[in-house]
């Protein structure tokens, strides 16, 4: 059997891995266009900030294990068109422009994302970096020795995270974004407001509500980028405005979502038989929603990878759809979040309510307690929990992770309430934070119920 994969970082190395130990005996080929495999993105600030010191650590895999497990992969290799029915491919080997074909017994195609670039006016003055893999990072981390002034275009998770290890750096730093908020695909008002006081306590320039015009320089570099508000001075800019699906190879042979991303089945298999997808190239199930959305995070993406693995010959383990759950450090704040927040799930159309319940973690007796913030959002008639987020100063990150299986189960906010938690002082109160946060929503649904209750009563009484 012929296995051939193409693109090699979060899903494509789960997927590899998986099948070479499940089918020794296959000829697995992989094509990766760039000079290495396996990077973990979503280091690099820690990287640029200074917290991780080897980046060696931020890979897990490397050509030379996957040689030892029987996989050949060829690097610096670009497939340039596949014919998905035919079971063919073009290939191009970058060092020496050699063209050659390749056959395969089953595809797998885990080709990933690659950040946005607006066509703004001046987008090819130099200083103006991409935020995606090891050759970004080591680019930024170069220009920064010598930039006083960093702009961040894009309030998402790798900007916040940007700018925070830019600013402990000692760098001067810019936020922009078109949103009114950051972090807005992530979290509500409740929690950016806090988010953002504590950058600005900090020095950072939120230049939010903001679109970019156009970027001006001197000698070919940049130094001012100029928005709908105003202008930033700039010694170094950094894009970070999202990711789209890299998935042109498929495009018109595979079923696609508009923005290009790939749909599977439950079993990672795309609308062509043998052809099979994970990660960023694809779209994901969400189990809020139960529809199809992009949502490009590597959890998502090696979760994906190992699926096309176990079903690679039959259909055994089925996809249980995401949450899209994530978490992520700014400052001494641990901050996390799963499903859809209020803005999302009211955007989706749905009719929900909302409850906040913000308490000390563990009891007050104990030398040392933080308080912790938690918002639950929630379908009015079923009650069922769509979306959760959490912040505080101690790291309660994981118990997200608990709000996720609830949305996955598909669990009430009453089961929440009395659902099985340990106590100990240690660790939290009789009433565990989440029961409680289950409480504080059903009372906001009772107090919803009574309002409601009265409404009808008066327009009863009116009609008498």
């Amino acid at each position: 059997m012929k296995i051939a994969v193409i693109g090699c970082t979060h899903a494509g190395t789960a997927a590899i891995v998986r099948t070479a130990k499940l089918y020794p005996d296959a000829e697995i080929t992989v094509y990766e266009r760039n000079d290495n495999i396996s990077f973990l993105s979503c280091g690099i600030a820690l990287y640029v900030g200074g917290v991780v010191k080897d980046p060696n650590g931020l890979f897990y895999s490397s050509p030379e294990h996957l040689m030892t497990l029987g996989v050949q992969t060829r690097m610096r290799h670009e497939v340039l068109n596949v014919d998905a029915a035919g079971k063919t491919l073009t290939v191009r080997n970058l060092e020496t422009g050699e063209e050659f074909g390749d056959t395969f017994d089953k595809l797998i195609v885990t080709t990933g994302s690659w950040p946005i670039v607006p066509q703004f006016e001046g987008i090819e003055l130099d200083n103006i970096i991409l935020s995606k893999n090891f050759n970004h990072s080591n680019t930024i981390i170069e220009k920064a020795k010598t930039a006083n002034r960093v702009v961040v275009i894009g309030a998402g998770y790798i900007g916040v995270e940007l700018v925070e290890a830019f600013e402990m750096n000692g760098k001067e730093v810019t936020l922009i974004d078109a949103e009114s908020r950051i972090l807005s695909k992530y979290l509500d008002v409740e929690f950016t407001d806090r988010i953002e006081e504590s950058l600005m306590d900090r020095g950072i320039n939120l230049a939010l509500d903001e679109k970019v015009v156009r970027f001006e320089g001197e000698a070919g570099t940049v130094r001012k980028v100029v928005t709908t508000k105003g202008e930033h001075e700039a010694d170094l800019v950094i894009l970070c405005i999202g990711f789209r699906p890299n998935t042109e190879l498929l495009k018109g042979q595979v079923d696609m979502l508009p923005s290009g991303a790939i749909l599977v089945d439950n079993y990672m298999e795309t609308s062509v038989k043998d052809v099979y997808a994970a990660g960023d190239s694809c779209a994901i199930r969400y189990n809020p929603t139960g529809k199809a959305a992009y949502i490009p995070l590597a959890t998502n993406a090696v979760r994906m990878g190992t699926l096309i693995a176990l079903n690679l010959m039959e259909k055994k383990v089925e996809y249980m759809g995401t949450q899209g759950t994530s978490g992520i450090k700014i400052y001494e704040d641990n901050i996390a979040a799963t499903g859809m927040t209020e803005a999302a799930a009211l955007d989706a159309g749905l009719d929900v309510e909302t409850a906040m319940f913000e308490d000390n973690y563990r009891p007050e007796f104990m030398p040392e307690y933080e308080k912790a913030t938690f918002k639950i959002v929630f379908e009015k008639d079923t009650r069922r929990i769509v979306g959760a987020q959490l912040m505080s100063k101690v790291d309660l990150t994981q118990s997200i992770n608990t709000l996720s299986v609830c949305i996955q189960n598909k669990m009430t906010v009453e089961q929440l309430a009395f659902v099985d938690f340990f106590f100990q002082p240690h660790y939290n109160k009789p009433w565990n934070y989440l029961n409680s946060l289950g409480f504080a929503a059903m009372d906001v649904q009772a107090e919803s119920e009574r309002t409601a209750k009265v409404a009808r009563d008066a327009k009863a009484q009116s009609n008498v």
